[in-house]
């Protein structure tokens, strides 16, 4: 039988440096890819690691569970192989390099620059044999191990109850295949054998299957398959799976097991603050814990293939997952980038194909933002194809970035599409986002449209009872995602929704809101310590079990123009009670209640809220006489996001708006609207390059009606927006002679 030795040390050595002992899984950027500057190291690191003894009549392999972003494996010396891409499962067969005792084995890793994807990002790519290294052995009669990284059985159920199981064992001349398939308690539901050939296939039958029903009921069985010869067993692998059927459509979205059950949920990243990618189970758990309380049914694991451990808890949670390969932001045209994207897609649907959890195979994220290609559309055409070929039984998709035109090819190569918008933050206003979508879904009635990323950045110190776009407040978070659920709750017909993000996350190259190396986006902190209001607005929304949330623990000291107390909750109505004393009970509407002129001593004050019996959380007031400044981003922080110049970021006086005169914070549509201000516009478009996804942008084609999702974005966009995403295309201290050429400009 098999056995798996998981090891956990190695010397490890930086390229010209001496080795150090480190504990396994290990990533050599847990700390200055976290910190800012976007200088994190980027190269090759070298592991050692001594190997259990053989045991005789064995055979012995070696399993990565994830190695960032290119490995090269030795044993004893002698070269196995080489592995790309830092997400999947990979083996080597150890056994003709294997001597009695001494084994070491040799693993060069490198995360710099390559043709290997992702290359250019939002999010650190932590280098380092970050997941679980395995040492195996078994049977030299066993199920193929060096079948892309799998177990070699693949479960697929109909809800009906008929089960095909292919299998490939090796060596098993004259043997036979026996599978199982057992409930939940254990109970064997069906069984079949087969004489074993290198592809076996052995059908059966569940009678009235037990469906996996996702968060309501996530039931799951295991098949277990066994290779048998003379009444020995000599190999059994364990897969679990589960029984379900599901649609979706363009008008009502999703359907699970012929209900109609809408999407809504979060994307998440893997790393952790002082940890980055090697994270534990514990780690995992603890995620999954708190998507489980903010009352989310769907995850989009971005933007890569994730642990093995958190499929399996999102199959025995109920999650209905949206899984993907990291096929981000830059397109590569050459051959080595190009069969990468195929690899990591066969490892991804090959690795995943039993887990019930998953429905959707994501095939790229915002890969358009260099501009739509004739081969950039076919690989992802190709992509597609060999998703459905592999895996017919799931469903296809992608997100788009929003500057894709509503009728663009790209819109229509797969099953179901998303959008990634940031209406309210990047560009333009949250009510933007309805308008679009209602477009998009008239223009496209069968297109199955769902949003796969939207967000706002909230810094916890910083705190506002009026709250802009951009200002990094919990306040000014807490009313973009209110007005993004309330968007979402008219439109039935989005498929799926998926914030971004469930937790803050690394980005090395982002200097934003006052923090460096970091995306401040999450509903949680990037350590998991502290849930943001934000979070609660959705667990309002997305949960049934009465809550009651009282915002503003944060902002604590309130002047007397500053003392507003916003709650959220799930009931009908709530009550304010400060310092013991009931003082006012209101009606929810849209999960909130707003108290305004609140009463409050100089000095500490309790806070409570309470619906009924259901108290919500106590939170102390200071009553002040003046404002905090404390609370305010200081003047000239300015983003520095992950596509910015460098160069462009230097310190300068801030730029004044003027009251009643155009700015560079007017949306484009209306400076376009004015004769004066248009032309100061095209002139400064017309300087910069038209290159790239900024050209696309800034060349409206009127031929036809979906050409103008581009012009519609760009009509929407402030022309800071605009500036911002130039990044290069705009010379130093251009956006300052264009501010002040707007603002002699009065309005009407």
């Amino acid at each position: 039988m098999r056995t798996s030795t998981l090891l956990t040390s190695a010397r490890f050595a930086k390229q010209g440096e001496n080795p150090v002992v480190v504990a396994l899984p290990h990533t050599w950027n847990a700390l200055d890819g976290q910190d800012g500057g976007n200088d994190y190291w980027r190269g090759i690191g070298t592991y050692s690691i001594d190997l259990p003894d053989p045991t005789e009549g064995k055979k012995q392999y070696i399993e990565f569970r994830g190695a960032n972003h290119v490995a090269t494996v030795y044993c004893n010396g002698r070269e196995l192989g080489t592995h790309k891409g830092g997400f999947s499962t990979f083996r080597y067969d150890l056994t003709p390099a294997m001597k009695p005792n001494g084994n070491v084995l040799t693993v060069v890793v490198t995360n710099a620059a390559s043709e290997i994807y992702p290359q250019a990002a939002d999010f650190t790519f932590y280098g380092g044999l970050y997941r679980d290294v395995n040492f195996i052995e078994v049977n030299p009669v066993h199920f193929d191990l060096m079948k892309e990284g799998t177990d070699a059985v693949f479960v697929t159920p109909r809800g009906s109850g008929k089960t095909r199981v292919d299998l490939f064992p090796v060596g098993a001349e004259g043997c036979t295949v026996n599978v199982e398939l057992k409930d939940a308690e254990g109970n064997v539901a069906a069984s079949g054998s087969a004489p074993a050939e290198p592809h076996t296939v052995v059908k059966m039958d569940v009678a009235n299957p037990h469906l996996w029903d996702g968060m309501a009921d996530p039931y799951c069985y295991t098949a277990e398959a066994s290779i048998v010869k003379d009444g020995e067993v000599l190999d059994t692998v364990t897969v679990t799976y589960g029984y379900r059927s599901f649609h979706v459509d363009p008008n009502t979205g999703f359907w699970l097991n012929g209900k109609n059950c809408p999407l809504h949920g979060v994307s998440r990243h893997q790393d952790r603050q002082d940890k980055g990618w090697a994270i534990s189970k514990a780690d995992h758990e603890e995620d999954i814990a708190l998507i489980k309380e903010v009352g989310a049914n769907t995850i989009r694991l971005a933007h890569y293939q994730h642990d093995q451990y958190f499929y399996d808890l999102c199959d025995h949670t109920g999650f209905v997952l949206w899984a993907e390969i990291p096929f981000i932001s830059q397109f590569m045209p050459g051959k080595e980038a190009h069969d990468n994207t195929i690899s990591q897609m066969t490892e991804l649907i090959a690795q995943n194909y039993n887990h019930p959890s998953i429905f959707f195979w994501g095939i790229s994220n915002e890969i358009t933002i260099g501009g739509e290609t004739e081969p950039l559309y076919r690989n992802l055409c190709e992509l597609n194809a060999l998703a459905k070929k592999l895996d017919p039984s799931r469903l296809t998709t992608m997100a788009e970035v929003s500057m894709v035109p509503m009728n663009s090819e790209h819109v229509y190569i797969t099953d179901v599409l998303s959008y990634n918008h940031y209406f309210g933050w990047y560009v333009g206003d949250a009510a933007d986002n309805g308008p679009w979508l209602d477009k998009f879904h008239a223009l496209n009635p069968d297109r199955c449209l769902g949003v796969s990323e939207y967000g706002s950045e909230a810094v916890l110190k910083w705190h506002t009872v009026n709250p802009e776009n951009h200002d990094y407040t919990e306040e000014y978070a807490c009313q973009y995602h209110h007005d993004m659920l309330k968007t979402f709750a008219t439109r039935p017909y989005l498929w799926s929704t998926h914030v971004w993000n469930m937790f803050d996350f690394a980005a090395d190259a982002r200097d934003e809101g006052g923090v460096r190396g970091r995306n401040n986006k999450g509903l949680v902190t990037y350590d998991r310590k502290i849930k943001k209001d934000a979070f609660y607005i959705y667990k309002a929304y997305w949960t049934t079990e009465p809550m009651v949330h009282v915002c503003g623990e944060r902002f604590v000291d309130r002047a007397p123009n500053e003392r507003i107390v916003t709650v959220y909750t799930n009931c009908p109505e709530v009550t304010l009670v400060v310092n013991g004393v009931e003082v006012a009970t209101q009606p929810a509407v849209d999960h909130a209640v707003v108290f305004e002129n609140v009463a409050l001593n100089d000095g500490a004050n309790t806070v409570t809220a309470k619906a009924g019996d259901v108290l919500g959380n106590t939170i102390t007031l200071n009553g002040v006489a003046e404002h905090n400044y404390a609370y305010d981003l200081p003047e000239g922080n300015e983003a520095a996001n992950w596509f910015d110049d460098p160069a462009a970021r230097a310190a300068r006086k801030p730029l004044e708006y003027p009251e009643g005169y155009y700015s560079i914070k007017d949306k484009i549509g209306d400076l376009m609207a004015n004769p004066e201000t248009a032309a100061i516009v095209k002139a400064a478009l017309a300087a910069a390059t038209t290159g790239g996804a900024m050209g696309a942008m800034m060349k409206k084609d009127d031929k036809a009606e979906g050409q103008n999702a581009m012009g519609d974005f760009f009509m929407m966009m402030r022309l800071t927006d605009l500036i911002k995403m130039a990044g290069r295309a705009v010379p130093a201290g251009a956006k300052r002679e264009l501010n002040e050429a707007l603002t002699k400009i009065k309005k009407n």
